[in-house]
């Protein structure tokens, strides 16, 4: 059997069944299958992942057992086989159809023929099968066609033109670039550039934030280079950089950051800072927070507390005592979509419409540490009013010693990023 494709079977598995993390179910499994193109498994996995509706609806056109009535093992191949067939140019069909007869033969027994006997009429039929018409039902239409639930078109299309909702649900499905971010205590961004080079990397600077870096070619990963593991660098998007940089720290600052985990920005802003004044992390789970203690070491960074602790609880010894705070709010991810493609899949629930209350109540509660003339700054990494520029609004109303100063919605559509939300306010009060 392929190492390749079982390894993208067990990751699809975890993640459907299991409700995994993509990046994480990939990353384990990846590292325990060994297959030989850990790229192709890639691109197999998220392809999977980000056409699952579309995949799934075209199965429905081929079988007599509905998709909601299958065995996840026998939804799995399918979908592994029809996104091979119809997808990945680089497939032969004879390939892609024995191997996954072969998983089937492992995973499925007993289903196999019926396996195959689907995909090979989808490769003689496949250009029957056609998207619901678009002007009978445009939600439909696009959630099929771009694998979205269509509680997030809908939302979508309340608050842009049609147009703009296609590109954003199209980026969606995009790939993102790797981005790095220079470690300013351990090296300049011009010599990580030169060091990466030398690797076989290929090197564009970020547009939105200094010392962000672009990184294509080599096919070994970049976590595995001595420049990682020394602290040269960490992986982060240009769009969470960004959050660092609008709340611009200063060296010697006592700066605050109440939903801290797992701690990129955190340790962009120590680096800000050149390791000089003090960072209070602060998350719920103290699990998290090692992850914090563990990156805080390679990258050489001591101003950084952790301490776990409710955001939405106020700490009375913190009262006006920070330069700066920052409240990256748990949210509902829609910005993050091409990065975890299973967010799309989400059905709207009491949760996520409650997520604006809570974000309120942990921004009305951190607002509270930051001293007269102090910097407070929300940010969220999704793409919804209700959980970004009503949350502002609402704060606003109810605490006015605060003035907004600055305010972007950064879209994967529009800036290549992405989709964050970042809002910086001042405390005016004298």
């Amino acid at each position: 059997m392929d190492a390749n494709r079982k390894t993208a079977y067990y990751t699809l598995v975890d993640v459907e069944s299991k409700k995994s993390y993509s990046n994480i179910a990939l990353n384990h499994h990846v590292i325990s299958g060994k297959p030989s193109s850990p790229a192709f498994v890639r691109e197999l996995v998220y392809g999977v992942l980000e056409n699952k509706i579309l995949l799934d609806y075209i199965i429905d056109h081929f079988t007599q057992t509905k998709v909601a009535d299958m065995k996840v093992s026998d939804l799995i191949v399918l979908r592994m086989g029809i996104y091979q067939l119809g997808y990945m140019n680089s497939v032969p069909e004879y390939a892609a159809v024995n191997e996954c007869v072969n998983l089937a033969k492992r995973f499925c027994q007993g289903r196999e023929g019926f396996i195959n006997a689907v995909l090979r009429t989808y490769i003689r039929e496949k250009y029957k099968v056609k998207l619901p018409d678009r002007s009978e039902d445009e939600i439909r239409h696009l959630s099929i066609k771009y694998s979205y639930e269509p509680w997030i078109v809908e939302l979508w299309l309340e608050q842009y033109d049609m147009e703009f909702v296609e590109e954003l649900l199209k980026a969606g499905n995009e790939t993102p670039e790797l981005v790095v971010r220079a470690n300013w205590l351990r090296i300049m961004r011009e010599e990580l550039i030169n060091r990466l080079g030398a690797l076989g990397y290929t090197i564009e600077k970020g547009k939105l934030y200094e010392d962000a870096l672009h990184i294509k070619g080599c096919a070994g990963s970049v976590t595995d280079t001595k420049l990682y593991k020394y602290g040269m660098f960490s992986i982060q998007d240009e769009a969470s950089m960004l959050v660092a940089a609008i709340l611009d720290p200063k060296h010697g600052d006592l700066v605050m950051d109440v939903c801290a985990a797992p701690g990129g920005k955190t340790l962009a802003i120590a680096e800000r800072m050149n390791n000089k004044g003090k960072i209070i992390a602060s998350d719920i789970y103290i699990r998290k927070l090692g992850i914090i203690d563990r990156e805080a070491k390679r990258l050489g960074i001591t101003i950084v507390e952790t301490r776990t602790w409710d955001a939405a609880k106020i700490d009375s010894d913190m009262i006006e005592k920070a330069d700066r705070v920052l409240v990256d709010a748990p949210c509902s991810g829609l910005g993050v979509i091409r990065r975890k493609p299973e967010i799309k899949y989400k059905k709207r629930s009491n949760e996520i419409d409650l997520l604006p209350r809570k974000q309120l109540e942990f921004l009305s509660a951190a607002s509270k540490y930051v001293k007269p003339g102090g910097v407070l700054v929300y940010s969220t990494c999704t793409i919804n009013s209700a959980e970004n520029q009503k949350v502002i609004v609402e704060f606003l109303k109810k605490n006015p010693f605060f003035q907004k100063e600055e305010e972007i919605q950064l879209m994967p559509n529009v800036n290549g990023t992405d989709g964050f939300f970042i809002c910086k306010m001042i405390n005016v009060k004298a």
